[in-house]
């Protein structure tokens, strides 16, 4: 598995738009055989800023699968409005130093 992580700056006046192009984006994530998770997660300390998570299942995959398919096509048509706003993109592999707790419902 290879996470890849994207960071953005997006202007305030600009944020719902981002939100909404990457809502619209995911259907393709979704439909992906590479793409096994994602999430879009903006900053507390600095809104604005925004770090994109998506775990394929493998950077080969990736670059050679995704970005090559029709669906990736679709999915930046809907994005690349803020292709200028990207801060930093690379792909992490993930270390033996890893947990999950479940979390308790508060039901």
């Amino acid at each position: 598995m290879t996470i890849e992580y994207i960071r953005y700056k997006v202007g305030v006046d600009q944020r719902e738009n981002f939100v909404q192009a990457y809502r619209s984006a995911s259907a393709q994530l979704d439909d992906s055989e590479y793409c096994t998770a994602y999430e879009l997660s903006e900053c507390e300390e600095e809104p604005g800023q925004y770090m994109l998570r998506i775990e394929w299942t493998s950077t080969q995959d990736h670059l050679e699968g995704f970005r090559k398919s029709p669906g990736f096509r679709t999915f930046y048509g809907h994005i690349k409005a803020f292709f200028s706003n990207i801060q930093e993109m690379r792909h992490y592999q993930v270390t033996e130093v890893v947990s999950r707790k479940k979390v308790k419902s508060q039901n």
